[in-house]
């Protein structure tokens, strides 16, 4: 495993838990509003972490922490993703993947070997929009596939999506909604423009939602029709 970076604490990267993130370097995606370049640009990345350093670590913390997230970047790119997964559990940690959704067959033997306890899963835009959110020619067919996947895993799962003004609108919220189901969990997300993003230049002119435009946005998916849980 490539790993670029461990926050040794965190109480909202897996909800309800008390949790150490690791973040892995790599992803196929170059979504212009990404807040990690340092983990998706290889021109970008730092000495990896090693895993003997990481799981030297978790030792330590058994007993204190109850879970482990893994994200990046994108996990499913990694071949050693799985026994990564598969020895975080055997320490007796809750295991959450964070994913884009593009390697469904990664997505399925996870499930499929019960690697995971949660997953979350980034729904980027409506698909006719898909390639301008990600800036890559992504595969839409993959992407929902994971979906189903992931729906009818029997694994608590969430899908969330980050509301930048020129990608997410009240059509695609539609669209994102005719592939999930009504009692799914979604969270919208509000985009972190004045942070530090992938393309800077492309959204310097792009102004963030104001949280008015995002509550209103929040309320608008609440009342599609059949739309059963909160967006938060």
């Amino acid at each position: 495993m490539h790993i670029g970076g461990l926050l040794k604490f965190s109480l909202i990267d897996y909800p309800g838990k008390v949790a150490a993130v690791v973040f892995t370097q790599g992803c196929n995606y170059r979504c212009p509003f990404c807040h990690n370049p340092e983990l998706v640009l290889p021109e970008l990345f730092h000495e990896p972490i090693p895993e003997a350093e990481v799981f030297s670590f978790l030792e330590k913390r058994r007993g204190q922490l109850q879970g482990v997230t893994v994200t990046g970047g994108e996990p499913t790119l990694h071949p050693d993703l799985i026994p990564f997964l598969q020895r975080i559990k055997s320490l007796g940690y809750l295991v959450k993947l964070d994913t884009n959704g593009s390697r469904p067959d990664v997505v399925e033997e996870i499930v499929s070997l019960g690697c995971v306890d949660y997953l979350a899963m980034d729904i980027k835009t409506s698909p006719e929009n898909y390639c301008k959110a990600t800036g890559v020619a992504a595969d839409i067919e993959a992407v929902q596939r994971s979906i189903r996947i992931i729906r009818g895993s029997g694994i608590a799962h969430q899908f969330r999506t980050t509301t930048l003004k020129s990608l997410v609108a009240e059509k695609d919220l539609k669209a994102i909604q005719a592939l999930i189901g009504p009692d799914d969990e979604y969270r919208l997300q509000a985009a972190q423009l004045k942070t530090k993003v992938l393309d800077y230049a492309s959204l310097a002119d792009v102004a963030d939602y104001l949280p008015e435009e995002i509550g209103a946005l929040k309320a608008f998916y609440e009342n599609l029709p059949d739309r059963k849980k909160e967006a938060i």
